[in-house]
């Protein structure tokens, strides 16, 4: 079994799309292992703030297997692929790491990249999965959260 990390995000009926995920990949891999929800501005565009968090699973899928699952749980939650990369979204389910894995795995890029760059996809993974490490960088996601510059990238928790 792979222990995989997925990214959630949600800036277009929020509430209603991240249960629908959670609820999804609870139904295909069981028990899930949740971040803290949090909002966080839209990165890259202008538009509503998306709600964000961090799921952790196992799984005996290849990640070729698991990639189709989550497209179809975001296609099952009315993502459109024909806007724009950086626009507003139902659903966006990121693979961020699949173990230790480095590299291009089945047209996936392991460990994505995105998890040093962006607040809303480390602070999550930092929460549930702290002592880690991660297989590029080689320290913790605690470690790298507590040295995550902060600036411009904050973070709410939602109740």
């Amino acid at each position: 079994m792979a222990r995989v990390y997925v990214s959630v995000g949600s800036n277009i009926d929020r509430e209603r799309n991240v249960k629908a995920a959670l609820n999804a990949l609870s139904d295909v891999y069981g028990e899930l292992r949740l971040s803290s929800v949090f909002e966080s501005e839209p990165v890259g565009f202008e538009g509503d703030p998306f709600y964000n968090l961090a799921v952790g699973l196992d799984t005996s899928q290849t990640v070729a297997a698991l990639a189709e699952v989550l497209r179809k749980i975001e296609d099952d939650c009315g993502r459109r692929r024909d806007t724009p990369r950086f626009s507003p979204r139902t659903l966006a389910l990121d693979l961020l790491t699949y173990d230790d894995v480095v590299g291009v795995v089945d047209g996936v890029s392991l460990p994505r990249t995105e998890i040093t760059e962006n607040a809303f996809v480390l602070g999550p993974l930092a929460e549930i999965a702290g002592a880690e490490i991660h297989p590029i960088a080689q320290k913790t996601y605690a470690d790298l959260w507590r040295d995550f510059d902060l600036a411009g990238q904050e973070l709410r928790p939602v109740e």
